[in-house]
């Protein structure tokens, strides 16, 4: 599967943003993300990350935060018994997993709170980012998040949704609003753009900056198989139908039902970032009946010969939207970054554009297969939506 190595990257590690500096700066915070009145793990102006496990019996601390998983943070006794480290590197602004190996087993920093991926609760850091403020709470109306359980006669079960409804859904009974699908990683489920993403605040901003029109965000969980690592087949084994029936059959009919949707493909997308890209791509274009927007976060391309075997592509799509980060663009190192993508993701946008489609390409840079690309994305990518 050419989209093995998009996927798989979500759930892989982080981008160092450099190499080591001469020195390392000391003002380090408490991360955002730390559990209430946890004073580590750190982080400085920099970049970097420091760490303090309290585990006295322990003979080897590491932390999993480094390129791919390699190498990590190797921690030292203190003479307090505590385990403490600093990261030899600054890592890319933004959203980050990881996880501690203590003497051999795997565990979660008590210090961070967690978040869902690679398909397990991992501890979270957030490396404060110089373009945060799209993404900050801020004083401006707010919309609602809220879990709903829809029935799946598919999977014979009942399964869960977040639907972001913007500001004034509830204020304004006769207002109907486009709907947008946004799907998750590989290793992730439907909490990640909310938690990890902050979808919900990036709405309010721009709404609140009359930036983008409102709409409703409709996030499921899209692993419909039961593939985990090391089971039989892997990800070459994923198949894309019984997730699709979930989609088309259940989730967007319950959604119409039950919430004030425009019930059409001109107001309907579908969007996601790595795996959900890979989704979209292998969904949305067949179903263009259902869905006029399509976007590809860091999960593929479209190019010429996507569109020429897809019937009505030129017609029907109103946006095309491709982003990456700019190190999986970067082609220039011997060994390709997890997630650089199979052909030229900036070509292909041209042609589609230079064809007469609605073709938008972004690149978010100085960051990789990862949230803050996602982040930006879409900022990016919202405002281009639904434009009648």
């Amino acid at each position: 599967m050419k989209y093995t190595g998009l996927i798989l990257a979500a759930a892989l590690g982080v981008g160092v943003a450099g190499a080591q500096s001469p020195s390392i700066v000391e003002d380090f915070k408490p991360s955002s993300l730390n559990q209430p009145g946890q004073q580590y793990p750190q982080v400085n102006s920099q970049g970097y990350a420091r760490f303090r496990i309290v585990a006295p019996d322990a003979k080897a601390v590491k932390v999993s935060l480094g390129l791919g998983g390699r190498g990590g943070t190797v921690l030292s006794k203190a003479a307090d018994g505590a385990w403490v480290g600093t990261s030899e590197g600054p890592f890319d602004e933004g959203f980050h997993y990881y996880h501690l190996t203590v003497d051999g087993g795997t565990f979660n920093d008590p210090g961070a709170l967690n978040f869902y991926g690679s398909t397990r609760w991992e501890s979270g850091i957030e490396i404060p980012a110089h373009d945060a403020d799209f993404y900050a709470l801020k004083d401006v109306p707010h919309g609602h998040v809220q879990q709903v359980l829809f029935p799946s006669p598919s999977t014979g079960t009942s399964r869960r949704a977040f639907v972001y409804t913007p500001p004034g859904y509830d204020k304004n009974p006769r207002t109907r609003y486009p709907v947008l699908y946004l799907q998750h990683g590989w290793g992730e489920d439907e909490t990640a753009w909310s938690n990890q993403g902050h979808a919900n605040l990036i709405m309010d901003n721009l709404i609140a900056a009359g930036k983008t029109r409102p709409f409703i965000i409709v996030m499921t969980y899209g692993m419909t198989n039961d593939i985990r690592p090391g089971s039989p087949g892997g990800l070459a084994s994923f198949d894309i139908r019984p997730f699709q029936t979930v989609l088309l059959d259940e989730l967007i009919p319950y959604v119409d039902g039950h919430f004030r949707t425009l019930a059409d493909a001109p107001h309907r997308a579908m969007a996601g970032l790595s795996m959900g890209g890979f989704e979209t791509k292998l969904i949305a274009p067949k179903h263009l009946d259902t869905f006029s927007h399509i976007g590809l976060l860091s999960g593929g391309t479209f190019s010429m010969e996507d569109v020429n075997a897809t019937p009505d592509f030129k017609k029907k799509v109103k946006l095309a939207f491709v982003s990456f980060g700019s190190r999986e663009l970067d082609r220039s190192r011997s060994n390709l970054p997890p997630g650089a993508p199979p052909s030229d993701p900036r070509a292909n946008a041209a042609a589609l554009k230079a064809a007469g489609i609605n073709s938008v390409f972004y690149v978010s840079e100085n960051t990789g297969h990862e949230f803050q690309t996602w982040r930006r994305s879409l900022q990016q990518m919202a405002p281009l939506m639904f434009r009648d």
